[in-house]
């Protein structure tokens, strides 16, 4: 337990002094507010913009608050969760390259343990990050379109942490397995990319660890899925596999780092 609490503060430190507890949350608030202001404004916008032809007219349709949410939760899971996955993506591999492992992997060091510490401080700067992207959507979403309930809202934020945490998991491992560029590659691949496929031709499964952010927005609706439950025991299985992967991989690929 020492071990980790050490390993845990030079992650936390690393994380700090690299400005990532900054501009990660900054990022996500960004995205998170673009959507509830952009369509709000959008006629202002293009009114102030000019060079319309004559007669030129917009209709925009009726947002109601969880179009907003589902449209924020769309971003995140684009832009933002790309960015989040490719700094997961190289914390173990860069330090086996550049050979600051040599200085960890000297000491009577355990591989769970130092698995865990970059998985906890990951997996915390993305749910930070997600949570205050969520209440910046939603500060605006409640203004400009209408309130929505408090319970609802946090079960759906609560849920995509999770997918948060499956998602580090994942990045991890990969980074565990491979070279920092290929562990990146396949980790855009798995994550983002395989969130555009399950869009495309998801609707031939209900159950899929890429359909959980997708469920968690359907609380604010307060909709019944009888599929919920099973989606998320399956990420949550899913990512204790990927975290045990990851430990293994760890101490495996360890003997490949550079002096």
């Amino acid at each position: 337990m020492k071990t980790f609490t050490v390993l845990l503060q030079k992650e936390f430190r690393e994380s700090w002094r690299s400005y990532k507890f900054l501009w990660m949350p900054l990022l996500f608030i960004f995205l998170g507010i673009s959507d509830p202001l952009t369509n709000y404004y959008m006629e202002d916008i293009l009114n102030a913009v000019g060079n319309m032809p004559e007669g030129f007219s917009v209709t925009l349709p009726d947002y109601a608050p969880i179009d907003l949410l589902k449209a924020s939760t769309g971003q995140f899971q684009s832009l933002g969760l790309i960015v989040l996955v490719i700094t997961a993506a190289g914390m173990i591999n860069r330090e086996r390259q550049n050979g600051t492992a040599t200085l960890i992997y000297v000491r009577p060091v355990s591989y769970i343990a130092l698995f865990m510490s970059k998985w906890t401080v990951a997996g915390a700067l993305g749910m930070v990050s997600a949570i205050l992207g969520y209440a910046g959507s939603m500060y605006y979403t409640s203004i400009l379109y209408g309130p929505v309930e408090a319970m609802a809202f946090i079960q759906m934020v609560l849920t995509y942490c999770v997918w948060i945490l499956f998602s580090v998991a994942v990045a991890l491992m990969f980074s565990a397995l491979f070279k920092t560029a290929f562990a990146m590659a396949v980790t855009i691949i798995v994550l983002p990319v395989a969130i555009m496929i399950e869009s495309l031709i998801g609707q031939y499964w209900h159950i899929s660890p890429w359909k959980l952010a997708d469920y968690g927005v359907q609380f604010i609706a307060q909709t019944d899925n009888e599929y919920y439950v099973k989606t998320l025991l399956l990420t949550v299985i899913l990512m204790v596999l990927a975290i045990i992967l990851g430990i293994f991989s760890t101490r495996k690929n360890s003997g490949t780092t550079k002096i």
